[in-house]
């Protein structure tokens, strides 16, 4: 019955939009602009499926009336072949100005085995022209729910329960004599039977010494009260299963290879970001720990999971050869940038809980490829390859501490 809704609904809402297109009389003062999508994951094969935007003619995302829906087939035929994402956006005028707008967004979607419905109030303050400057508060009110663990590449870091979400948070972007800092603030209340909270900050500052010296730093805590759900407790090497949810890269298994993602040698970034431990962890979210996996005082029947972390991540930047050529390319600067660092992470449980004590620890030297189109506020679009080499770890288990060690990554761990 829940499926039969399910597809009329999104009949319903793709009728609806075919029917506004057609419209001679909307289209003076609205228009639709197309475009196919393909995609892949592991349970819906190729998803084939078709993107429209929705504006009004000339405001270039940033007028009323924004539209963002997306509707898709899987080929494989799953339980549910039909999926969509609907997203609609309308500015408050009274409480809006250049740059920093107010509004009111409905969200909705049944995709990769997930429900997300809600409805947010954003507000951005901007000073003047420089949108690197910048104060966001966002509040998302929601109903979530993960229905098929199918998608899921690690099973055992959800539940199938109900959830009636609140989202408070908080950005704020600016420099100081030191150079750019960002930090951000979420909080979570979850009201639904057992209910729970949890919240988080993280902070970055970069310091540049020249053209391709620097240091970048960055702080991380979170925390969460008892009876949380597993997607939204933290690890050490990644951020909470439920924020794989806001990516198409790591939303579903099989975007990324299956094999790279258990290989315990792939990292996304988020959360702790403890990075040489991600060798460690991934065995425990896939099956019961074992002895090789963690100290023998640290050994559970279940996935390492906290429910509090602090965390600080240093990379110390240095000159190389390909970033110089770059620099050199007409234009080419803007948009790709390859970087070479040493780095250092470090974390340890806030002690909330039967969280462990003991404080872990990583070093070692990597490098990294971005690709970036701003948006229109000049916001990162784009996506952030690493190799990194994890050679030193205070907690090694029965291995060396130092040891050559290789780890691929999506996504900046320190991000500018």
């Amino acid at each position: 019955m829940a499926r039969t809704i399910t597809l009329t609904l999104i009949a319903a809402l793709f009728s609806a939009l075919i029917i506004y297109t057609d419209s001679e009389a909307q289209t003076r003062s609205y228009e639709l602009i197309p475009a196919p999508d393909l995609w892949y994951n592991d349970v819906d094969g190729i998803r084939i499926g078709v993107r429209l935007k929705g504006q009004v003619p000339g405001t270039f995302e940033d007028g009323p009336h924004r539209l963002d829906f997306g509707v898709w087939l899987g080929t494989w035929l799953p339980d549910l072949p039909v999926s969509y994402y609907l997203s609609y956006t309308e500015p408050i005028p009274a409480w809006s100005d250049y740059g920093s707008e107010a509004s009111v967004q409905a969200i909705s979607s049944i995709r990769t085995g997930y429900h997300r419905h809600g409805l947010a109030f954003n507000k951005r303050w901007q000073q003047g022209f420089d949108e690197r400057r910048y104060r966001e508060l966002s509040l998302f009110n929601s109903y979530e729910r993960r229905f098929d663990n199918e998608y899921a590449a690690y099973p055992l870091l959800w539940s199938d329960d109900h959830h009636i979400l609140s989202r408070l948070s908080a950005e704020l972007h600016d420099d100081n004599r030191l150079g750019w800092y960002n930090i951000s603030v979420t909080g979570i209340l979850q009201y639904l039977d057992d209910g729970f909270g949890t919240a988080s900050i993280s902070a970055i500052q970069r310091i540049p010494f020249g053209e391709y010296w620097g240091l970048r730093l960055r702080g991380f805590a979170g925390i969460s009260s008892s009876d949380t759900a597993p997607e939204f407790l933290f690890s050490r090497s990644s951020a909470p299963a439920v924020e794989t949810i806001s990516s198409g890269i790591s939303r579903a298994k099989g975007t990324i290879p299956q094999p790279w993602m258990e290989s315990g040698n792939f990292h996304l970034s988020g959360g702790a970001n403890l990075r040489g431990y991600t060798s460690r962890d991934i065995p425990t979210f896939l099956a019961e720990a074992c002895v090789d996996c963690l100290p023998s005082a640290f050994l559970f029947p279940e996935p390492v999971l906290f429910r509090s972390i602090a965390a600080i991540n240093a990379e110390i930047d240095y000159f190389n050869p390909i970033n110089y050529l770059f620099n050199r390319i007409p234009y080419a600067a803007e948009f790709i940038d390859f970087r070479s660092y040493i780095f250092f992470d470090a974390g340890q449980s806030l002690g909330v809980g039967n969280d462990p004590d003991m404080l872990f620890a990583d070093a070692g030297a990597g490098f990294s490829l971005s690709l970036n189109i701003p948006d229109y506020l000049g916001k990162p679009r784009g996506f952030v390859l690493r190799y990194e080499m994890p050679f030193w770890l205070n907690e090694p288990g029965t291995e060396s501490a130092f040891k050559f060690r290789h780890l691929f990554g999506f996504g900046a761990v320190i991000s500018f």
